[in-house]
């Protein structure tokens, strides 16, 4: 007789979620494994291409639709505000509907906002339009690890889920690079129609070639104020507390550097075209390489060690974005981005290590924070700007840093185990939150 499936049940939502075993679950290399990549990367960039193609376009829709630089950075704050709220529902819907059906409803939704989004007649609906992106776009982020997790034999779950965060990072870049170029051509609204477009055509290779599910078992009827239970004791723990605190304050950073650094350069004595902006988010390439580069640095340093160097890097980069000329700034966003995803790689994959039990509730109020600080400190960042002038913005950013690395020497313990970000726990899985969107933010 077969052994029963085994049932997680501290899934991403109420109930628990299947778990392929090792008969069921498809293997590195195979025909079914092969389909789930594809379809996993097509939803990452369907995703990420979408949620933040109009970053590099906010001097454009600030000019046209006569709003301030604060109010333009708005369209990605809804956004990101409607992603953070929708992560739980989205997962709560999922563990009684099924994973695919769920992902693909998510992705048809983000893509009909997507399309809507360049016709929006006035700055208002043009904000709804946006939180309602964004919203849907929550089912991706959500979901994306309990789908390969409950799919792929344990051995290959790592691989698997490095493929979605590809697909998010190459999503960021695309929807930004994309829309930049057609922007200062045709205008904001044909740039964005241009991303949305391309991720419709990646929606459909995600519906088109997600394999049948074979590993999902419904929920049992968990109640959604259950679900919400489950974060209590994660709240509990001043670690995991001061995790929490590095996603919010080192995210909302970071988002407000690329939300306004473009304006900077817009402005005399720079008059970057917007194409020349869009060209910015090539440093998001430094991120790569760092994201990777922690890891080792952890096994022999330590977590915190490499956190608060991290952190330290993106001070650093930030101070040099205060200088006039032009190789200078690069240079410090460069730094300043190397930093950030050094920081949240660690910060990231920490917070599975530290939460020993709701591992999938600790992952979620982490991509909250995470989302929650792009979203409020990515607009009230704007205020700063406007009102004094790029160094008030950039040393008020310095003191949320300052005050990330303080919770993290504080809070965080010294001497952990050594379990790099990414690697595999003991249960031969991947660690839960290495499945958020990546460090692609």
């Amino acid at each position: 007789m077969a052994e029963p499936r085994k049932i997680d049940k501290s899934g991403p939502g109420a109930g628990g979620q299947g778990i392929a075993g090792p008969s069921q679950g498809h293997h590195k290399g195979s025909p079914g494994y092969r389909r789930m990549l594809a379809a996993l990367a097509c939803a990452g960039v369907a995703t990420f291409a979408q949620l933040y193609s109009l970053q590099g376009l906010l001097p454009l829709v600030s000019r046209e639709l006569g709003v301030t630089a604060a109010q333009a950075s708005l369209t990605i704050s809804v956004a990101t505000a409607g992603l953070a709220l929708a992560v739980l529902p989205w997962s709560f819907v999922s563990d009684r509907r099924g994973r695919v059906r769920t992902m693909g409803l998510a992705v048809i939704l983000a893509t009909v906002f997507g399309l809507l989004v360049p016709a929006a007649p006035n700055f208002e609906v043009l904000l709804l339009l946006r939180g309602l992106e964004g919203a849907a776009l929550g089912g991706i982020p959500a979901l994306a690890i309990a789908y390969l997790t409950e799919e792929v034999q344990p051995r290959s779950a790592a691989a698997a889920a490095g493929a979605y965060v590809a697909g998010t990072t190459l999503g960021g870049l695309f929807g930004r690079l994309l829309a930049g170029p057609v922007a200062d051509l045709a205008g904001w609204r044909m740039g964005t129609l241009a991303v949305s477009l391309c991720a419709a055509v990646a929606a459909a290779g995600f519906l088109l070639l997600a394999p049948k599910p074979r590993g999902f078992v419904p929920s049992s009827g968990e109640g959604f104020g259950a679900v919400l239970g489950k974060l209590v004791p994660q709240m509990r723990s001043k670690p995991l507390l001061a995790l929490y605190a590095q996603a919010f304050l080192l995210m909302g950073s970071f988002v407000s550097v690329y939300n306004y650094l473009g304006f900077r350069l817009e402005a005399p004595p720079y008059l970057f075209p917007a194409w020349a902006v869009a060209l910015l988010f090539l440093a998001y390439l430094s991120g790569t390489v760092s994201a990777r580069l922690v890891a080792g640095l952890a096994v022999r340093w330590g977590r915190r060690t490499v956190l608060l160097a991290s952190t330290g890097a993106m001070t650093t980069g930030l101070a040099l974005t205060l200088a006039s000329p032009v190789a200078v700034i690069l240079a410090g966003l460069v730094l300043f981005t190397a930093g950030f995803f050094g920081a949240h790689s660690i910060a990231s994959g920490w917070t599975g290590a530290l939460a020993t039990s709701g591992r999938a509730q600790a992952a979620s109020l982490y991509n909250l924070s995470y989302y929650a600080g792009s979203s409020v400190v990515g607009w009230s960042a704007g205020l700063l700007f406007q009102h004094f002038g790029w160094g008030a913005m950039a040393g008020a950013l310095a003191v949320l840093a300052a005050l990330a690395a303080v919770a993290a020497a504080m809070l965080l313990p010294g001497a952990e185990p050594r379990e790099v970000p990414g690697t595999e726990t003991s249960e031969g899985s991947p660690a839960e939150p290495r499945a958020e969107p990546g460090p692609q933010p």
